[in-house]
């Protein structure tokens, strides 16, 4: 998966948050295959942090995942469990269709 881009809104990502993110990619590697592009966009909110991930399949499906969280790096976690269980969902009904 070449394609991830890491943006913040309202302040700038620090290396080691783009870096546990890459770490946590690791999950999903089964199904690099099947992802052309990955957008994490994180704002920063007045009590917290907004954590978006675009996602863009091969097939031409796109998704949007979004979790809300008052530390970074838990709301990070959280966004990578829900990215981790609709890549799985996706991949699964790629191969009941072949």
């Amino acid at each position: 998966m070449d394609n991830i881009e890491i943006k913040g809104v309202h302040f700038n990502v620090s290396d080691d948050a783009k870096e546990y993110i890459h770490k946590k990619l690791h999950r999903i590697d089964y199904a690099s295959d099947l992802i052309v592009d990955l957008l994490f966009t994180l704002t920063k909110e007045k009590k917290g942090y907004t954590l978006v991930a675009n996602i863009n399949f091969r097939w031409g499906y796109s998704t949007h995942i979004e979790v809300k969280n008052f530390d970074l790096f838990e709301g990070i976690d959280k966004l990578m469990d829900k990215l981790e269980l609709k890549v799985t969902k996706e991949k699964e009904k790629i191969q009941e269709h072949t």
